[in-house]
């Protein structure tokens, strides 16, 4: 097998076992659990580029304004899908949480075409309005727009399309924007110590424990994507992202015991099928692609 299927995959796995984790900080305010991650984050990556000897980058940042700026940006969305990821497992609603990475495939291709002016294909369009579909289906039996699950999507397909117009590299970029973050997260949490309602301050080494592996957790399957997809065609990344999705999935049912209505898998089946044609879709238009580099070599 091809060692960047390997990276990938795990990389996946890991992030779709994510609410297993958050499960053991259910205890812990969403919001804490966040700004926890975000210094433990930084001084993970800190501690890779340190061994890496990586630093050259640091040096021209303050010269880059709109650099800065962009990552800014890039932070609070990075921070913001955090937060909401986070609540939603600890308030039940991994399900919502499944939903919205299913449609993010379908979402950087909305966003592929009305920011970077890339044409999607006929069935990349096909399978936008199928998911489409599905999206209104869920709204009208639910009353509301399933907006956990669009907020997740928007926010990391809107973060992921500015990392891909980045300057920097997966660890350089975390590192930038943990760095950018950690200020208010530290203000944060000195306020709760200060106030004295910081987990911190509860003397539980298990919850202090699971929330420094939190740095680890963030950066590791974030360096396996970056390994993978420098070794696979993106249209087998986007294949296998949905890896993610499909655990958490299976966990909302078998491990948080979520139910779900035969109405609410009716959009379901709609995001499911508007996949099948994007992933079916991509498949043949790499076949014909490879096909075609041959014929002309």
């Amino acid at each position: 097998m091809n060692i960047g299927i390997v990276y990938s995959l795990l990389a996946y796995m890991i992030w779709g076992l994510f609410p297993l984790y958050f499960k053991q900080l259910s205890h812990v305010p969403a919001l804490e659990v966040v700004m926890h991650r975000t210094v433990w984050s930084l001084l993970f990556v800190m501690l890779l580029l340190l061994v890496l000897k990586r630093w050259a980058w640091m040096r021209d940042l303050a010269r880059q304004p709109k650099v800065l700026a962009a990552f800014a940006v890039s932070a609070l969305l990075l921070s913001s899908n955090w937060l909401i990821y986070v609540w939603a497992v600890q308030n039940q609603h991994v399900q919502d949480a499944s939903l919205g990475y299913f449609i993010l495939p379908l979402v950087n291709v909305a966003l592929a075409f009305m920011v970077l002016k890339e044409r999607p294909r006929r069935g990349q369009w096909v399978a936008v309005g199928i998911a489409t579909v599905g999206v209104l289906w869920l709204t009208i039996q639910g009353g509301r727009l399933p907006w956990i699950a669009l907020l997740l999507a928007l926010t990391f397909g809107v973060y992921g399309l500015l990392r891909k117009v980045a300057v920097l590299g997966p660890l350089e970029g975390l590192t930038l924007e943990t760095m950018m973050l950690t200020p208010i997260a530290l203000v944060y949490m000195g306020m709760g110590v200060a106030q004295g309602n910081s987990v911190l301050l509860q003397g539980d080494w298990g919850t202090n424990a699971w929330l420094m592996v939190a740095g680890p957790l963030t950066a590791i399957p974030l360096l396996l994507f970056a390994a993978g997809a420098r070794r696979i065609p993106m249209t087998t990344v986007g294949i296998l992202q949905y890896a993610s999705p499909s655990i958490l999935f299976v966990l909302s049912m078998l491990v948080f015991h979520e139910p779900i209505q035969s109405s609410r898998l009716v959009g379901f089946v709609f995001i499911w099928g508007a996949l099948v044609v994007y992933t079916l879709e991509s498949l043949r238009f790499s076949r014909q692609a490879a096909a075609a580099k041959s014929a002309n070599a």
